[in-house]
């Protein structure tokens, strides 16, 4: 019969290492979260007040239940005063109201993002705080100062929590093709964008994707959007693991497709942990997203790409030096994120990611990566240079090629 050892030691050291499990989790997902919120989240509070408001003795259309068609058509049948005012009482929830006119939702963010500032200004000399938080506070502080700088257009804004931004580069309304980028992990405020590792940033993605699409076909209007409008996780945590926050994230990234103005194609360009976010919304996207190619994917939540029921074509690239590659592609209990887009099994069209330089380089500018999402963000399909087997990459597309790589 075999003995066990039930000393109150070894108790004691098992309580122990069960506390240690637990404090490595919360710190690496939900404690961490919970810590960085703050007590008011002003988003909410934008929109309640909104909710209460009047314009001309009548109240304003609940966003929550509003189509955005049926918004646009609200704010259309405003004066340009009226639509002023809004903006001026309500800039939190205009700015991030689907349905709201592009430019006025940029007016509105500059105010939210100038209010933001003063709160940050005054943490900054709080000496309640600690060092540290005084300084988290000058960091927000000067990067809601680079928000508003001239020429910057932000189309979401929530400064609540990490927060959360989306950035918009071109004209939205002019644009004959839109892209946006969904980025990973780590992506909040403060790293939206980067000095050092641009291009491993947001904002680095997009301006890089805007230029080798205006390189690539210099007479096709684009617009891009830099989309870190959700709450990725945070780290190679649980959340990371999971598909929580992606769920949240697919809704989001739902809700600003179908607000998008006129019907121009759109292609999403989802890096890493964002493929996970783009599996999850592509069974409710609408036909414009023509698109949605993936690169360093720890998978998109499915076997297959025909189990996405999207009618966008769905494409796939990896560097050969990308560390996600040994990940388990596989989804047991909630967590994993399902096969491998870059199977043959799976069905995506493979493309080749030359000098991507690992997981966090594939929209450097001069990589095949970065010029291949480009051709796809023109609609220059036959352009692609595909990895692997040519013939499934190429079956049944169709476009233009472009000048720069026919």
């Amino acid at each position: 019969m075999t003995s066990f050892d039930t000393s109150p030691q070894l108790n004691v050291w098992r309580a122990l290492l069960a506390l240690a499990v637990v404090f490595v989790m919360l710190a690496t997902t939900g404690w961490t979260a919970l810590r960085s919120q703050r007590s008011a989240p002003a988003l909410e509070a934008s929109l309640s007040d909104w909710e209460h408001g009047r314009i001309a003795g009548h109240r304003l259309p609940d966003p929550q239940d509003t189509a955005p068609h049926h918004l646009a058509r609200f704010f259309t049948s405003l004066t340009a005063q009226q639509r002023a005012s809004l903006a001026r009482r309500y800039p939190l929830a205009v700015g991030n109201m689907n349905g709201a006119p592009v430019e006025l939702r940029y007016r509105a963010n500059r105010i939210a993002l100038g209010q933001a500032r003063k709160v940050e200004l005054k943490r900054m000399r709080d000496t309640g705080l600690t060092p540290d938080g005084r300084r988290q506070a000058g960091q927000r502080m000067h990067r809601y100062e680079s928000l508003m700088s001239d020429g910057r257009h932000i189309l979401a804004f929530d400064p609540d929590g990490s927060g959360r931004v989306a950035e918009v580069f071109g004209s939205l309304r002019k644009a004959e093709r839109v892209s946006v980028v969904v980025p990973g992990v780590d992506t909040d405020l403060l790293t939206f964008q980067r000095t050092n590792r641009r291009y491993s940033a947001p904002v680095g993605m997009a301006k890089a994707l805007y230029r080798a699409e205006r390189a690539a076909s210099p007479s096709t209007r684009t617009a891009v959007i830099a989309w870190a409008d959700y709450t990725a996780p945070s780290g190679l945590g649980i959340d990371s693991a999971t598909a929580m926050r992606a769920a949240d994230g697919a809704i989001r990234l739902n809700a600003l497709v179908k607000a998008l103005p006129g019907s121009t194609p759109v292609s999403l360009f989802c890096h890493s942990y964002g493929s996970v976010v783009c599996g999850l919304a592509a069974r409710t996207l609408p036909d414009r997203v023509a698109d949605i190619a993936v690169a360093g994917s720890p998978g998109m939540r499915v076997t297959n790409a025909s189990q996405l029921h999207t009618s966008a074509q769905v494409w796939a690239m990896r560097d050969a030096d990308d560390w996600i590659q040994d990940v388990p592609y596989l989804e047991v209990g909630g967590f994993g994120h399902g096969a491998d887009p870059m199977s043959a099994a799976f069905g995506a069209r493979v493309l080749s990611a030359r000098g991507a330089d690992g997981h966090s380089g594939y929209f450097e500018p001069g990589t095949e990566s970065l010029l291949n999402f480009a051709e796809i963000g023109i609609g220059a399909y036959r352009s692609v240079q595909c990895a692997g087997d040519v013939e499934a990459c190429r079956t049944g597309l169709s476009g233009t090629a472009s000048a720069g790589r026919a």
